[in-house]
């Protein structure tokens, strides 16, 4: 038996018993007649003493332990007498009688801490060491929980488990696929799925009535921190329902993935629409976690020959509390710089301060008496103390820059508190979205998404403006201001799906080609329904507090779609193209 006890189990209760533990050399200290090593596993770590005066051969031994290197050791607990009250087993250690090295290591390129002092790249390079720190297992150990939690639930509401097939049809909607050559159909290409969006609705047309699947998709697209080419999905959908049903189960899981990983019990969310978010926080995912919402100024800007206002489609800003006096003009040159970077694109920056002697600081204070600026921050529930921030230009663009230095303002005044959740369904979004590079509408959601049912005759009649205000029975989870999860109630009537297909300017023919075998399908009784699908990375890491999704998947790649570890992708060999009829890229070049 190589242990009897894991390395984060013993107590002060266990001292006296006779144990056996295995695991890695976390580090060791030569105190000249004793030697102390501190052993680990997933578990935890636990000190191990070696003392000259009772073995000196085994202390001997102990002394050539280098760092990972993977031992035995047997002995007796005992209690420590000097503690570690920052370790579980800081009460105990061992006094060995007996070590095995089961396997020596190289030192490691990084040191195996909570803290590390290796970089990105070298711990992608050796994502087999960084998996062995503390804080990652720690995440991939609260992702199965997660997926462990998802499931109870799911199964609790009679939800079945179906795995949908990795190689599909090609679909020219949504990001890039990655395509897969069939050597059996020369020519011929799979795609590897970016949702499962097509066999969820066919399972519903099947008559299994409750589906979910944590499901790996696939989008070739560039990166970012919460952004992979291969992701997860909690996948679900559900037959007979309105939009009503599917956000009530859904927060339902919700409440349940927090109450039962994280101990937190999460309030009824709120519901907001899609154009009141966009209103009030310049975002289809706003982050509730303070205030700041936005007010438009249009009504009482203009007309004051301040030509930057004047012509402006919008004039929007918003109240921070308490900043005027310790708002230097420092501090407002360096956030005109911050939203004046091309990350943002801003021109400028307008700001009016009220302070606590009842005088007014603006960069506007020429173009606008001092009753006029204090009547707009009272207006936006501003009083003396208080900084207004402005932006103005094109309207989504404005919200959309906004929108950043909100966000910006919550993170500088200590806005956001560490295990806060605001958790938020957003609704009402638009059907189709309007592209002037393309002069075509693109799916705002995906081409199955329904109108709203009182919007249905206007889609079926309507011309070309009416089309851009069609409303979507679409709805996205947000918290925290990050999209968990978005879904839809789904078209189910084959000359409705046609028309939708018209409306995003696919032919009869590429529609037939691209998504016959679902039309078809409507036309044997497809029930009513819906779905949704959740981030399962995303979700993982807003539970946790973090922003990058990396450190939830076990292999991620890097920011280059490149997994540094196996060094994938790779070339293959010539005769692996050869079977599938593919010309190697540099005959392509020569041709």
């Amino acid at each position: 038996m190589y242990r009897t006890k894991n390395c984060g189990e013993l107590r002060i209760s266990d001292v006296g018993q006779q144990v056996t533990l295995s695991g890695w050399i976390q580090k060791s200290r030569d105190l000249g007649g004793l030697t102390f090593t501190d052993v680990r596993d997933r578990y935890g770590i636990t000190q191990l003493v070696f003392n000259m005066d009772e073995n000196q051969v085994l202390c001997e031994k102990a002394r050539k332990l280098g760092r990972e290197f993977v031992i035995q050791a047997s002995g007796i607990v005992r209690e420590r007498s000097s503690k570690n009250a920052s370790r579980p087993t800081g009460d105990i250690e061992i006094e060995v009688t007996e070590l095995n090295i089961l396997n020596e290591s190289k030192v490691p390129p990084f040191t195996i801490e909570d803290e590390t002092d290796g970089g990105d790249d070298i711990r992608m390079n050796y994502r087999y060491l960084d998996l062995r720190r503390n804080p990652v297992q720690q995440n991939i150990i609260f992702r199965s929980k997660l997926a462990l939690e998802t499931r109870k639930y799911l199964d609790s509401q009679g939800f079945i488990e179906v795995e949908t097939p990795f190689l599909i049809k090609s679909t020219p909607e949504g990001a890039r696929d990655f395509v897969v050559p069939s050597r059996l159909n020369p020519g011929q290409f799979y795609a590897l799925p970016q949702s499962p969006q097509t066999f969820k609705q066919i399972l519903m047309v099947a008559g299994l009535d409750k589906y979910f699947q944590i499901v790996k998709c696939f989008r070739d697209e560039d990166l970012r921190a919460d952004r992979q080419p291969e992701f997860t999905q909690i996948d679900c959908e559900m037959s007979f329902v309105h939009i009503e049903d599917i956000l009530n189960t859904f927060e339902g899981l919700t409440k349940h993935l927090f109450k039962n990983t994280l101990g937190t019990d999460l309030p009824d969310f709120p519901r907001m629409s899609y154009d009141e978010a966009l209103q009030k926080y310049g975002s289809d995912k706003p982050d509730l976690r303070f205030g700041m919402p936005f007010y438009e100024l249009n009504d009482k800007a203009k007309g004051k020959d301040f030509s930057i206002f004047d012509q402006a489609e919008l004039i929007v800003g918003f109240v921070a509390e308490g900043i005027a006096e310790s708002y230097s003009n420092s501090n407002m040159k360096e956030l005109t710089e911050w939203v004046q970077r091309p990350q943002i694109g801003a021109k400028g920056l307008v700001y009016v301060k009220w302070m606590e002697d009842d005088t007014i600081k603006s960069t506007i204070g020429k173009f606008y008496d001092d009753d006029t600026l204090k009547s707009w921050i009272s207006a936006m529930g501003g009083k003396k103390g208080d900084v207004v921030f402005i932006l103005s230009g094109e309207t989504d663009r404005t919200r959309k820059q906004l929108s950043e230095l909100r966000l910006e303002m919550g993170r500088r005044l200590n806005l956001i508190q560490p295990g806060d959740f605001k958790p938020l369904w957003v609704i009402d979004f638009p059907l189709l979205e309007w592209d002037e590079d393309s002069q075509r509408f693109h799916a705002m959601h995906h081409p199955f998404t329904s109108p709203k049912k009182e919007d249905i005759p206007r889609m079926l009649n309507g011309d070309h403006e009416t089309m851009k205000s069609l409303r979507a029975d679409a709805y996205d989870l947000v918290i925290n201001g990050a999209e968990i999860g978005g879904g839809s109630i789904r078209i189910h009537d084959r000359a409705l799906q046609s028309k939708n297909f018209d409306l995003l300017g696919f032919s009869k023919e590429e529609a037939e080609y691209q998504f016959g075998f679902l039309m078809g399908a409507f036309e044997y009784g497809a029930p009513p329904h819906g779905g949704i699908a959740f981030g399962f990375d995303r979700l993982c890491a807003v539970m946790n507090g973090q922003s990058s999704i990396r450190d939830f998947i076990a292999f991620p790649k890097n920011n280059q779609g490149r997994d540094m570890m196996i060094d994938a992708p790779s070339l293959i060999h010539e005769h692996q193209l050869a079977e599938c009829r593919i010309a190697l890229v540099k005959d392509l070049d020569k041709k």
